[in-house]
């Protein structure tokens, strides 16, 4: 008597992975659609020689849209949203094997792998001066404000001018590369009156100032490892005649009177002369006529 037995497979192994932690450095740069972690590495493999269904999930909220998976049997990863260093410096994907598909009924079972992912920030970004002000909400452009000082006319300074609101300085706002930044003025420099350190932006004199006129000058901060990083911000220079006295009160105190309930923009009267407006004036002997 010839019998033949048929072995029927029971699903009674789980799917593994041939690595269940993973942590890898993804450039901030990286193109859309570029490879982060390649199928080979992320299959898995199941004794009962099932098809296995892929999931993606991240443990970090609003990070699920920037990294997928190239379909429900291809755990291949992905980039499918471009990187902001800003907003993600770092996440945490989950992926999981199944050897049935999520909506079946019958017995499942699943296995898991945890993929770190580090953001390394690139060099996106032209310098900054500062101070700045930020017109996004993400922080990403800062807009700085011009610089100015005032130089006496016909009378050269030795030492670097003073400038409103502070010394001109820029810097890389990819601050964890932090690149090294050159200052050169590349615009309104008549007569090459003016000179900017290369290093660290003080700006001096080369010669007198001739002219009652402004000078706007144009300066650059540039990027040494890359001048197509860069930035121009605008220095106006007033050329104003020497004060040798600063301005002074006539009266080191004044005192007026005012009544109870006076409207606003009322005029305030002095004590001593109820009648006449109270007058606070300042004098300057540079300007005797004044």
């Amino acid at each position: 008597l010839e019998i033949i037995v048929t072995i029927i497979n029971l699903n009674d192994n789980t799917p593994v992975f041939k690595q269940t932690n993973f942590t890898i450095t993804v450039p901030e740069d990286t193109k859309v659609n570029a490879t982060i972690i390649v199928r080979e590495d992320l299959s898995a493999s199941d004794a009962d020689l099932d098809n296995i269904y892929y999931e993606l999930n991240s443990t970090v909220q609003d990070t699920t849209n920037y990294f997928a998976i190239k379909g429900i049997n291809n755990p291949e990863i992905y980039l499918q949203k471009q990187l902001d260093y800003d907003k993600l410096k770092s996440t945490t994907l989950i992926l999981y094997a199944r050897d049935r598909p999520v909506s079946s009924n019958e017995t499942t079972h699943t296995a898991t792998a945890t993929i770190n992912i580090i953001i390394e920030q690139a060099d996106t970004k032209p310098p900054w001066f500062l101070p700045c002000s930020f017109i996004d909400e993400d922080k990403s452009i800062c807009i700085s404000s011009p610089y100015s000082g005032r130089v006496n006319i016909s009378e050269m300074s030795k030492e670097p001018l003073t400038l409103d609101p502070g010394p001109i300085y820029a810097k890389d706002p990819d601050y964890t590369i932090n690149e090294k930044i050159v200052y050169s003025i590349v615009g309104g420099n008549v007569d090459n009156t003016f000179s900017v350190d290369a290093d660290t932006g003080n700006l001096t004199m080369n010669k007198r100032a001739t002219s009652p006129d402004s000078y706007l000058l144009q300066v650059m901060a540039t990027q040494v490892n890359n001048k197509q990083k860069y930035s121009v911000v605008s220095v106006e220079i007033k050329v104003i005649n020497k004060s040798d006295h600063a301005p002074y009160f006539g009266f080191s105190t004044y005192t007026g009177i005012v009544s109870v309930g006076a409207a606003p923009k009322s005029l305030v009267f002095q004590v001593e002369d109820p009648s006449s407006p109270l007058m606070i004036k300042a004098e300057d002997e540079d300007y005797p006529d004044v």
